[in-house]
């Protein structure tokens, strides 16, 4: 796969992947605004209060809609969260593809990418944690789509290691090899989010970042050696 292949992998518009949550709103650019204020304002509540607790009227008020205003651009909880979701993986996917858009597909391009990812892990933690702690309560069609979305995710990391996997960047590696140290680079992001009551205490972001990016390049030159 070629850097052009791997770039537009990256950057399919949120507003595909979530053109089946019902909007009465015509103008793209407004129900993305709003629903990003929706996503914002819906995670701290769902964090304080339980997604079950949280009541879409809470949602309203906490945004600044009317109950009305609130169902012109959703129609459920259930959807609210569904967005949650599609928010970190949109992210992830935009900032990759601007990397992407930039760099030649070598061990820079990757390293870019994996700090690229674990910043935005840091960022949107709350995000992260609540997605992982929640997506059981998901409707089947959302959860079928948020899965679908990390296995993109990871994807991404996939087809970067395919492509410079070359004896002049890296050792050459099997599939599934491949496989699994991608997995294994999205699998990062979520332990910060995750473990971020330990990690905060004793690490800042930028030497979890060094750390694990020198780990994931140890392994990968280590692998020639076996």
């Amino acid at each position: 796969m070629g850097k052009d292949e791997i770039k537009a992998k990256a950057e399919v518009p949120s507003e595909g992947r979530t053109k089946d949550v019902p909007t009465q709103i015509k103008d793209p650019d407004l129900v993305k605004e709003r629903r990003q204020q929706i996503v914002n304002a819906s995670v701290q509540l769902f964090i304080k209060n339980g997604f079950h607790k949280t009541t879409t009227r809470q949602i309203a008020s906490a945004t600044g809609f009317s109950i009305g205003s609130l169902y012109e651009y959703v129609a459920s909880k259930e959807d609210v969260l569904y967005l949650v979701c599609d928010s970190i993986h949109a992210e992830v996917e935009e900032s990759v593809g601007k990397i992407l858009s930039r760099e030649t597909l070598g061990r820079r391009a990757l390293a870019e990418i994996i700090r690229e990812f674990l910043l935005i892990c840091d960022r949107l933690s709350d995000h992260v944690l609540l997605m992982y702690q929640v997506t059981q309560f998901l409707p089947p069609q959302w959860k079928k789509k948020v899965l679908e979305n990390e296995i993109r995710i990871t994807g991404i990391f996939v087809d970067v290691l395919s492509r410079i996997n070359s004896p002049d960047d890296l050792p050459q590696f099997d599939k599934k090899t491949i496989d699994l140290v991608a997995h294994n680079i999205s699998v990062l992001g979520q332990s910060w989010a995750f473990r971020r009551w330990y990690y905060t205490r004793h690490y800042t972001i930028n030497e979890f970042i060094n750390f694990q990016t020198k780990t994931i390049f140890g392994l990968l030159e280590e692998k020639k050696k076996i």
